[in-house]
């Protein structure tokens, strides 16, 4: 027998071997009908494999991500099986389950193509398969075994999977016809897939390296029942009008220049005013907090990145050394602010009275992001941090770290993100290999945040392995108004820069002690943050952000006098105004600049002239009344004070 603990620490013994599938049948058959896989110890297991041993187990459905990776796992082996069937002597290289569905690399006979005309064909191959039920099955195999099998088949591309891999830890999985190479987990069986939908295809090269042959990339998702895809091609129709890169042009926010180069991008002046107005938002409440702005510039010596580190993480994939006339003198565009900040902060010697001394900077740092992942605004070689990185005595850690969770906390407010996550980023467990500092200190700033999330009752999920290289952090992830999860905020816990900088305080002992750093930015990336509030409103900005709040519409050019005269009133009242005097009738008028976003439009013609009463329209619901010029602009300053409370 072994015993077997359920989430809720309920303790049950069944017979040694007993699946996952069984176990939920033995609680009721509701739940064997949703889950799709289990963990069972921290490992994900398919519902058919055997539990040995005592264990802690963890049903998965739908709506988990590991049941999503399960579902979507073995979809892309029932994808390989139908390409194989359609397209026999194909080779194939790998088929993960990604954020939203599936792919597998192949490799087509010669003279054989596939293009979007072949996708309806593949997904009727894949239903029909699925329909027959087959049975996921799990076998381990040798390594001898393993490399026969593949090499038989001649796919060179399995061949140097497996030489890579540990003897007595391979497995196959197999479904009706076809077998693969896999760790797994999967389904039961294929009839758990109701829907499937080809949705691109792409080439990728073998191995991600441009020098090997290039692969067909096919790009799919499936469902357990056909309303989830309709509801999900019915989200990406909505996603396509929401594209930041779409609304950024209509709004003219930004845009790019293959001159200036990938990735780069150009802030409009619509665009600019937007960016600086979130920037001063962020200023006023670090300047509550007590934060204090500093500067530093775009380039720094590579000895700088040397000793923070950056260099051994970025500089390969970066661009690359900028020399100079003088002999072995090299700079690199930073990629990173806090070693800049580590050099002020050593700037003049440091107290325990001093801390903690907290430093602001919008800085703008450079990557070079491959151009097949480059993405609008999302994904740049260049983009400006809302940076700030805070010294603190261990004893100030977890104060500090709280007060930054309140900060990211009321920013999401403010801008009506609400609907969010926060993940606590760990070491891995095993593999130590890419951190630096010693273990001491990782314990202690891992313990850090992890109390400070509990004090502030937040719901977190722990995730070993995502740290950054120098500490743990705090991640919160949001959900916008599609329902998609954007990785904003972060807040991270560094006793190694300060360990790699030599930076130092007197204590009160009067001897010589090591700052803890905090690095926080709760926008992330201004470029980055701009683009999912884009998504996330749909271009209609809160009025506080909003490049225009007000748009005067004159009935006839009998009337742009007036409607002049009162944007420069209103102007004056900080109500950000324009006027739309052109030749046309005001119906286009008002057409074109609801399709612009603008968040109030004032008509203006003989009776407002006559009465001094200006009718209001707001957009998206039409008339709402009339009011003075004075009070209109009481009305605005109102609204926009209630948004930023």
């Amino acid at each position: 027998m072994i015993k077997i603990t359920f989430p809720d620490k309920t303790v049950k013994e069944f017979d040694k071997g007993i699946t996952g599938i069984e176990i939920a049948k033995s609680i009721s058959h509701g739940l064997a009908k949703e889950v799709l896989s289990v963990g069972v110890n921290g490992e994900t297991y398919d519902l058919t494999r055997p539990v040995t041993e005592d264990a802690e187990i963890v049903f998965y459905k739908w709506d988990d991500d590991e049941g999503k990776h399960a579902f979507w796992h073995s979809s892309a082996h029932l994808m390989a099986e139908a390409i194989e069937a359609l397209y026999p002597g194909v080779k194939l290289w790998v088929g993960p389950a990604v954020e939203n569905g599936f792919y597998y690399d192949i490799d087509l006979p010669e003279g054989k193509t596939i293009s979007e005309k072949d996708f309806p064909a593949l997904e009727k191959k894949m239903l029909q398969l699925a329909q027959q039920k087959n049975n996921y099955i799990r076998k381990d195999v040798a390594k001898d075994e393993a490399l026969k099998y593949y090499s038989e088949k001649g796919d060179e591309y399995k061949v140097d999977l497996i030489e890579g891999l540990e003897d007595g830890k391979i497995t196959f999985y197999k479904q009706g016809n076809f077998t693969d190479l896999c760790r797994g987990p999967h389904l039961p069986n294929t009839g758990y897939i109701k829907a499937v939908k080809i949705m691109s295809i792409a080439g990728a090269y073998w191995k991600g390296d441009e020098k090997n042959k290039q692969l067909t990339r096919i790009y799919g998702i499936s469902f357990p029942k056909k309303k989830l895809l309709d509801e999900y091609l019915s989200m990406l129709e909505e996603a396509k009008k929401r594209d930041h890169r779409k609304i950024g042009k209509e709004l003219e926010l930004f845009t790019f220049s293959s001159r200036v180069g990938q990735g780069l991008p150009l802030w409009l002046p619509k665009g600019a005013m937007l960016r600086e107005r979130l920037e001063n938002f962020l200023k006023g409440v670090q300047k509550k907090y007590g934060y204090e702005p500093v500067i530093t510039p775009h380039i720094g010596q590579k000895e700088l990145y040397v000793t923070s580190g950056h260099y051994a993480k970025y500089g390969k994939d970066s661009f690359q050394p900028i020399h100079t006339p003088a002999e072995g003198e090299e700079f690199l565009l930073k990629p990173m602010n806090c070693p800049h900040h580590c050099e002020i902060y050593k700037s003049k010697p440091r107290s325990y009275k001093d801390l903690p001394v907290r430093y602001a900077e919008f800085g703008t740092v450079y990557r070079y992001e491959q151009s097949g992942e480059l993405h609008g605004l999302t994904r740049v070689r260049g983009f400006t941090q809302d940076d700030a990185h805070i010294f603190c005595r261990p004893d100030q850690l977890k104060e500090e770290f709280i007060k930054v969770i309140d900060i990211v906390l009321y920013i999401f407010k403010t801008l009506d993100f609400e609907n969010f996550t926060t993940q606590i980023s760990l070491r891995d467990k095993e593999d130590k290999s890419k951190y630096i500092g010693s273990d001491e200190n990782w314990e202690k700033a891992e313990a850090a945040i992890v109390e400070a999330c509990e004090e502030k009752g937040l719901k977190t999920v722990i995730e070993y392995g995502e740290a950054a290289f120098y500490g743990p952090k705090l991640d919160f992830m949001v959900k916008d108004a599609l329902g998609r999860s954007w990785q904003l905020g972060t807040i991270q816990v560094d006793y190694n820069l300060p360990e790699r900088f030599e930076l130092e305080y007197t204590g009160s002992d009067d001897k010589k002690h090591r700052p803890v750093m905090i690095h926080r930015a709760p926008f992330g990336s201004m470029e980055r943050f701009v683009a999912v509030l884009i998504e996330h409103t749909a271009g209609k900005f809160p009025l506080w952000l909003t490049s225009e709040q007000v748009a005067i519409l004159p009935v006839s050019e009998k009337f742009n006098d007036f409607a002049h005269n009162i944007k420069t009133k209103l102007n004056n009242s900080d109500v950000r105004t324009i006027v739309d005097d052109r030749n046309e009738k005001v119906g286009k008028k008002i057409r074109d600049n609801e399709m612009k976003r603008i968040p109030y439009m004032v008509i203006v013609g003989e009776k407002e002239l006559e009465s001094g009463m200006l009718s209001i329209r707001k957009q998206g619901e039409g008339e709402i009344g009339k009011m003075t010029i004075e009070n209109f602009a009481k009305f605005i300053s109102q609204r926009v004070a209630e948004e930023l409370k």
